[in-house]
């Protein structure tokens, strides 16, 4: 398609808007891979015109370069679980983000079928002081209702929503999605040992360790205790014991307490396919039957519904 009046391809026409817009403008794969970034959205967080990577390692850079967005957080890793926890769960969803430079952020995100992402941002620093400060407190108190203070991912009320509304898609003929029940093994005898700083330290880790493996997408929460539980959409049977597996791998590959560089952990799960013509808890008590069974079979495993 082509521009009538100068015959420019449209697409050439909308890249030189973007590319002159105040406006930060990124594209994201699936994979929360950046694809695309306009100049006003590499200026803001830092990157060079011909620097691309994933969302995580972009706020990773940013906080180690002290640019983009402001993070006051003294565990980043934490920060960074809980952020991922919210990205990519909404359609869309607008946000208001504080930045190194004092400027202050709008930001969007639109969030289309098949997983790639649209992020713009507009500088909204002129807004009032004191209104920019009651926004600012009441989203700390959203994400706060929603994520789980230890390891920073969704808290079981969050976890649960994000579970409900898989169900409610599934019912109106939406994508299949996989569920992972996950309790970490002999926890209890972790805290004995290593005290309950030790044990805190297992959990953060493993949280960061499947926030790592997941895709954007999933929902991964805390129930409560050692337990956890993993939500896929759009994956199958196979999919899903993949996940599961490549999750196992990279448990088995960490260390998680300084102190003692030969410790590693383990972890058990029950997993499966989820049915829409149940609710959340009755879908969950499925997957713990098989739960129950990996932990009786020797632990360190998944057993998958049939």
């Amino acid at each position: 398609m082509y521009d009538t009046f100068t015959e420019i391809p449209l697409s050439e026409r909308i890249q030189r808007l973007h590319d002159a817009s105040p406006l930060l403008i990124g594209v994201f794969d699936e994979h929360d891979m950046l694809r695309y970034a306009n100049p006003a959205f590499r200026r803001a967080l830092g990157l060079r015109p011909d620097a691309f990577m994933t969302w995580q390692d972009l706020m990773r850079l940013n906080h180690k370069q002290k640019v983009g967005t402001r993070i006051d957080s003294p565990d980043f890793e934490a920060w960074l679980a809980s952020a991922r926890s919210r990205r990519g769960k909404l359609p869309y969803r607008g946000f208001e983000v504080d930045r190194t430079d004092g400027r202050w952020h709008f930001m969007t995100e639109s969030l289309a079928p098949d997983g790639w992402m649209l992020c713009v941002a507009v500088d909204i620093t002129d807004v009032r002081a004191d209104e920019r400060s009651l926004r600012a407190d009441r989203d700390g108190a959203w994400k706060a209702a929603r994520t789980d203070a230890l390891t920073g991912v969704s808290n079981r009320m969050h976890i649960l929503q994000l579970l409900d509304e898989q169900i409610a898609q599934l019912r109106s003929g939406g994508q299949p999605c996989g569920i992972a029940l996950i309790d970490l093994d002999h926890f209890k005898s972790v805290n004995d040992r290593y005290g309950h700083y030790g044990g805190d330290l297992v959990l953060r880790d493993f949280a960061h360790v499947a926030a790592s493996t997941l895709r954007r997408v999933d929902g991964f929460g805390r129930l409560g205790g050692e337990e956890f539980l993993a939500v896929l959409p759009g994956v199958d049977r196979a999919e899903l014991a993949a996940v599961v597996n490549r999750l196992h791998e990279a448990v088995r590959r960490s260390t998680p307490l300084p102190d003692y560089p030969g410790f590693h952990y383990s972890f058990s799960a029950g997993a499966g396919m989820l049915e829409g013509g149940e609710d959340a808890l009755t879908n969950i008590r499925r997957v713990d039957h098989a739960l129950y069974e990996a932990k009786g079979s020797g632990r360190d495993r998944c057993v998958m519904l049939t």
